[in-house]
């Protein structure tokens, strides 16, 4: 039928003909590209399963023997937020603090005589070197700004900048400092007097140890009067605040420390001190029982979606390309095994001691209200369960890694299913090659048929003209 319907006049369709056969000729790389496309697509498949693996894993862990974050973490609280505020971490131990607050700690101020212009030239445009040395003040008595009788110890910590004829104004010498990036922060405040611009320096951090000696190399006078500045001699700056650390106690303890949030004031705990008391604060460090309530809740939730996401992968007519795969089926008993099967680390021994049950579809729910019960009766028991060695956690955590990890039940599945592609690739390869020979041959044959059907055709045609010349 292709032969004839490709028939025209005295002559056949090559092309019409040769694409006819090609396209039965190629059925079985029509076939063979049907299986490299479901096995991509079962690749596919275990690629999202995976995803939820992974999730299930990530909330085991937060519960499990490797980690156990959620069920180390304590909270901190405070009676009064405007005084202080605090976070407790895994190695802080639940009690009750008093704490009392006498001063913050603060950084020192400086500011400098005050100009008539923000951009006029101060000095000559010499380069100047200005050095700026970080320590403490001691002893003497502060007056309107100006030291008498103190010291100053360096601490060892200095800071240089050059003053020339590039920023040799008001503008320029902040600008110089700030971008220096040395600890000390720069600004220009108009205090509406006949020489209103004037150069204010704040230290960086907090503390009686953050102090600031300024000196130059003397270089140009002007600019040497403007920021000299030295505590124990000459102060061409006023002092507006002193650096001081913070005083406060903890249940009677007298501390200080340079800055308003403190780390190793009580372990675990890092304070962040707001104002001074007239009355003592309470801090309360105890467990964080609500993250461990959303830790165990996203536990259930990340269960349920792996263990459904299985099922319906599997299950027959399902329309996945997963279909019918008895691995996913052993893997959520397996699941299911692991949930039901008593732990024997502690107290407790079951899920359903702290809240966990099942439902008739297999799937799991958490009564929130019996696991903060649970953890009011016996923290460290509930604590065992999830992360003993034995634990649910503990054991799920060690599933998901045989099933997601390098070499795991996924990874062979899916380097099973990347060889079998690759070989129907060499299949599918070798027939193209093959199928470029069949057709260059449908093609001579059926042009040497044209050839031999014009040949007949001009042999006819003259036939018929001799017999016509006869008559």
């Amino acid at each position: 039928m292709a032969t004839t319907s490709a028939l025209t006049g005295n002559s056949v369709d090559v092309d019409a003909i040769v694409s006819g056969l090609m396209t039965v000729e190629r059925l079985p790389i029509t076939q063979l590209q049907k299986k490299e496309s479901s096995y991509q697509a079962k690749i596919t498949a275990l690629g999202t399963l995976n995803s939820k693996v992974a999730a299930f894993q990530t909330a085991a862990q937060n519960l499990g023997s490797s980690t156990s974050s959620s069920l180390q973490t304590f909270k901190a609280s405070a009676s009064d937020s405007s005084i202080l505020s605090a976070t407790a971490g895994t190695s802080a131990v639940a009690g009750t603090y008093s704490l009392a607050v006498t001063s913050l700690a603060q950084s020192q101020k400086l500011v400098a005589t005050g100009q008539t212009s923000s951009t006029a030239a101060i000095g000559g445009g010499t380069s100047t070197v200005v050095t700026f040395d970080f320590g403490t003040i001691s002893g003497g008595t502060l007056t309107d700004g100006v030291y008498s009788g103190a010291s100053f110890s360096s601490g060892g910590t200095t800071a240089s900048i050059t003053i020339d004829s590039s920023n040799n104004t008001l503008q320029g010498i902040r600008d110089a400092i700030n971008a220096a990036d040395m600890g000390v922060t720069a600004s220009i405040v108009n205090d509406g007097s006949g020489t209103p611009y004037r150069l204010a320096l704040s230290s960086n951090a907090t503390g009686v140890t953050n102090s600031i000696k300024i000196t130059t190399d003397g270089a140009d006078a002007t600019i040497d009067t403007l920021l000299a500045h030295d505590p124990a001699g000459t102060q061409n700056l006023a002092e507006t605040v002193t650096a001081s650390n913070a005083l406060f106690s903890v249940n009677g303890i007298s501390i200080s420390k340079a800055s308003n949030t403190v780390t190793d004031a009580i372990e675990g705990v890092t304070l962040t001190l707001k104002s001074v008391t007239t009355s003592n604060a309470t801090l309360t460090v105890e467990r964080d029982t609500a993250g461990v309530n959303t830790a165990v809740s996203a536990l259930v939730t990340a269960y349920n979606e792996l263990y459904t996401a299985m099922k319906n992968s599997y299950a027959h007519k399902s329309g996945s390309a997963l279909s019918g795969d008895s691995t996913l089926r052993n893997l959520q008993t397996q699941m299911r095994s692991i949930a039901v099967e008593a732990a024997g680390d502690g107290a407790l021994t079951n899920l359903y001691q702290v809240g966990i049950s099942f439902k008739s579809d297999g799937s799991m729910q958490l009564d929130a209200s019996k696991l903060d019960s649970a953890m009011s009766g016996s923290f460290s028991s509930v604590a065992t369960l999830f992360n003993g060695t034995t634990g649910f956690a503990t054991r799920f955590e060690t599933w998901t890694d045989g099933v997601i990890g390098t070499g795991g039940t996924f990874d062979s599945q899916t380097s099973s299913f990347n060889n079998s592609i690759k070989q129907l690739t060499l299949q599918m390869d070798a027939m193209e090659i093959r199928m470029k020979s069949v057709e260059a041959t449908y093609r001579r044959q059926f042009s040497s048929l044209n050839a031999m059907l014009a040949s007949m055709n001009s042999t006819s045609t003259y036939l018929s003209q001799q017999l016509s010349k006869s008559n």
